[in-house]
């Protein structure tokens, strides 16, 4: 059944960018929804997590040996338990997290803004399993760890709101409890919403790095230095060290939320942006870019000798490791799901099953939309190139007008376009609707479908997506177009309040506000970057 048609797609290219020559690498080395990266190393090991809002599981763990090439391992937030989800705002859920290494276990520390506000959780391997949380306190975000040699532990997080600051107290890992008062330490250079704080110990000075100017055009990384980590804390008189709102025209913007690390090859840095398309949208999400440190004769650190980050760059020196490409296509022949899959929010068991049918994902469609502030039937996972093609063959004969299954490009609850099979007028359908702030976008395109399996396809370009179906017969038809502008988080951010995800591709199943009584089978997915 899975081989009634085949589909030739293209080949991806390094990143979606040029090709990378020896002895260079392009940025972004994490393409596509990884915001808000923190790092850590452990010997010849380095290890970044990343902010996920509202999906589930929480907090992806990636992996590398070079700084360059990265493998995702697994995630820091498996369970209900640990990442509580219920009923989360898009773009709420977890912020930030930071990841250290301390004494043969992992930290990692962040924020559930639907939930109970600040915690940590800790591991001895990074893949997991990872501890039950130990939540500190409902205040602010973006918390970090500070190792101090003397063996006190500084719990480093943002207070306020966009006017906010820097504040730090004291941890003691044997109770897992605060100590002592939250004090002011620093109120960055005077910029909007002084966050994403990280402090470091060189040289016997403490360096309090954080970003300013919020998480868009004028984001920009900051930092200062004290003799002691309760300050006071001398800014550098050169920050900014590294922002790109001095060059709108450059192909990355809003760079900042960054962490550094220590190498064999010196201090490098990791940082997000962005990379617009058309003019200010960008809908792809923000992503993980690496640029080189080194510290002046004053002792204040500069990024790429010039405070911006370049597509490309000279690698660090450090032994070469590339990780084997996973395939292109899923055939759903595990009992679990690949790792690279996420649901909306905390997942209900009984609307997914991968053995009820061998060699399919079988959902059950509930009441819940994709509209809907909640867990529809949905798995989903990350569009990592602006070029590419994402397809799956479907199984499904629909019973009633309100039963659809199929292939959705999401933002958000209110931002997304879907390709489905349904039933109109007593006949079996193929529809393609684009819903945006929340509403249909008439009219809602059909086309007639003969019996059996179809494949759903949406193929993404910089500026447009396309969706389109092929029947069992072969037939192909294109339903219509959208523009990637209309799922950017500009467009949402400026009229729905802020967006802080990316784009995903995902596979869905809805009764439209009643329980579907018709399992839809999704023999296969399968994501390919294009020329």
């Amino acid at each position: 059944m899975r081989h009634l048609i085949m589909i030739t797609l293209g080949l991806a290219l390094a990143a979606g960018c040029a090709p990378q020559q020896a002895g260079t690498f392009n940025n972004p080395v994490i393409p596509g929804f990884y915001p808000d990266p923190s790092i850590c190393r452990v010997g010849d090991d380095y290890y970044t997590v990343h902010s996920t809002f509202e999906y589930f599981p929480g907090v992806p763990i990636m992996h590398s040996k070079d700084l360059v090439h990265w493998r995702l391992i697994g995630y820091c937030l498996t369970r209900e338990s640990q990442l509580p989800l219920k009923k989360a705002r898009a773009s709420g859920g977890i912020f930030a997290p930071t990841i250290r290494y301390h004494k043969g276990t992992f930290y990692m520390i962040t924020t559930n803004v639907s939930g109970k506000g600040n915690f940590y959780v800790t591991a001895k391997d990074p893949a997991g399993p990872w501890s039950e949380p130990v939540w500190l306190d409902s205040g602010g975000m973006d918390p970090s760890l500070f190792f101090d040699d003397d063996g006190k532990v500084y719990y480093i997080r943002h207070e306020g709101q966009a006017d906010g600051y820097i504040a730090q107290r004291l941890l003691n890992l044997e109770t897992g409890k605060l100590e002592g008062p939250l004090k002011k330490i620093w109120g960055g250079t005077g910029g909007i919403w002084a966050e994403g704080p990280h402090m470091y110990k060189i040289n016997g000075k403490y360096y309090l790095m954080i970003s300013e100017g919020g998480t868009s055009y004028d984001h920009s990384v900051t930092i200062a230095r004290s003799d002691s980590p309760w300050g006071s804390f001398e800014s550098n008189p050169k920050n900014p060290i590294l922002t790109h709102k001095k060059n709108p025209k450059h192909p990355f913007q809003a760079v900042g939320h960054a962490d550094l690390v220590n190498t064999p090859d010196g201090w490098w840095l990791v940082c997000l942006g962005v990379r617009p398309q058309g003019g200010k949208f960008h809908h792809i999400g923000r992503e993980m870019f690496l640029a080189p440190v080194v510290f002046d004769s004053n002792g204040w650190p500069v990024v790429n000798k010039t405070g911006t980050i370049d597509l490309v760059m000279d690698a660090p020196k450090l032994p070469q490791k590339i990780w084997p490409e996973g395939p292109a296509k899923d055939d759903f022949d595990s009992k679990t799901l690949a790792m690279q899959w996420n649901y909306l929010r905390n997942p209900y068991p009984e609307n997914y099953s991968l053995t009820e049918r061998p060699g399919f994902l079988r959902l059950y469609g509930s009441a819940m939309t994709l509209n809907d502030k909640d867990s529809p039937a949905f798995v989903g996972r990350r569009q990592v190139d602006f070029s590419c093609v994402a397809s799956t063959l479907l199984e499904f004969e629909p019973k009633s007008e309100n039963e659809e299954a199929g292939l959705v490009v999401r933002q958000n609850d209110k931002y997304h376009y879907e390709i489905a099979v349904t039933l109109k007028d007593g006949k079996r359908m193929v529809l393609f609707r684009k819903v945006l702030k929340g509403k249909v976008i008439e009219p809602v395109q059909y086309v007639d479908i003969h019996p059996g399996p179809v494949i759903l396809t949406a193929k993404a370009t910089p500026l447009t997506y396309e969706f389109s179906c092929i029947s069992s017969t072969g037939e192909v038809q294109v339903l219509g177009t959208a523009r990637t502008r209309d799922l950017s988080v500009e467009a949402i951010g400026f009229t729905e309040g802020m967006c802080f995800t990316g784009a995903y591709f995902g596979l869905y199943a809805t009764g439209n506000g009643q329980k579907s009584s018709t399992p839809a089978d999704f023999d296969w997915f399968e994501y390919a970057a294009t020329n």
